[in-house]
């Protein structure tokens, strides 16, 4: 892969920190920033989902898809170097501001250009949801954070990698049933995206405790989809959120529903997304 960062790389401020990995603001002598994504060395657990990451990401390119500008081994970190996108994730988004439907349309169309794109390169993203979804200034979305994603034509990690949140999660991979785990199971997360989105909540099951939360997600019920949506956008949720993973349409299938049919849903006024930040 070839490494648009030259050394030295100087990190500047913590802008990120998740299970597997701290992400810094990173500049070079050129004055250039980036996002530089570092784990130990030493730490094998964690180790496993960036190289994961590393070894997804120098396959694509797509202009709602993160891009990744180099690898290096420093010390006992290895770094991820990764295009800056400096107005956070959706899930930041959406909690400053109410989205209008017409936002929600915009963001889901480009979410799913990424999703039929990595689905023609045979990847599964894996854990979909607003917090791993950046958002720039002109409300161009990047789908972001690929330790857990997976790639069907490469097995050699699928067992050490975990499998996703459990909100977003499709009741055929929340079973751990192995041959669920695969493009349909990216679609039901987007549904529940897409109610994320449209709530402002993480998705919402009719559930008292962790228990039945759980048992509500294996079954297949899907969250909670309120009545004051759209009857447009209810039933693209419904359709992502098909109990047999077999009944549930395609990214590319998807593009053509009239929640995010361009000719219906044009892209909002610029003036609209920059509210949010």
């Amino acid at each position: 892969m070839t490494d648009k960062k030259k050394r030295p790389f100087i990190k500047d401020i913590l802008i990120g920190k998740g299970l597997f990995a701290s992400v810094y603001r990173g500049s070079n002598e050129d004055g250039s920033f980036f996002a530089a994504k570092s784990v130990s060395l030493s730490e094998h657990k964690h180790l496993c989902h960036l190289e994961n990451e590393i070894a997804i990401l120098k396959r694509l390119d797509h202009e709602n898809i993160i891009q990744c500008y180099g690898t290096e081994k420093d010390g006992e970190m290895l770094y991820i170097f990764l295009e800056l996108v400096s107005h956070g994730t959706l899930e930041q988004a959406y909690k400053n501001c109410r989205f209008k439907e017409s936002q929600v349309s915009h963001y889901t169309r480009q979410i799913l250009q990424g999703l039929r794109y990595l689905h023609s390169c045979k990847v599964v993203r894996g854990d979909v949801k607003c917090a791993n979804i950046l958002v720039t200034e002109s409300g161009r979305v990047k789908l972001a954070d690929f330790g857990l994603s997976k790639s069907m034509e490469d097995h050699s990690l699928s067992s050490k990698l975990g499998l996703g949140s459990s909100y977003w999660m499709a009741p055929e991979v929340a079973n751990r049933k192995r041959v669920g785990y695969g493009f349909p199971s990216d679609i039901w997360s987007l549904g529940c995206t897409v109610t994320e989105m449209s709530t402002r909540k993480y998705p919402q099951y009719n559930a008292r405790n962790a228990v039945s939360l759980d048992r509500a997600i294996r079954s297949g019920k899907g969250p909670v989809v309120p009545d004051y949506l759209s009857d447009t956008l209810k039933d693209f949720i419904t359709q992502c959120l098909q109990p047999d993973p077999n009944q549930r349409p395609t990214a590319a299938n998807l593009l053509a529903h009239r929640f995010v049919n361009e000719s219906s849903c044009p892209q909002p006024d610029l003036t609209e997304l920059l509210l949010l930040f």
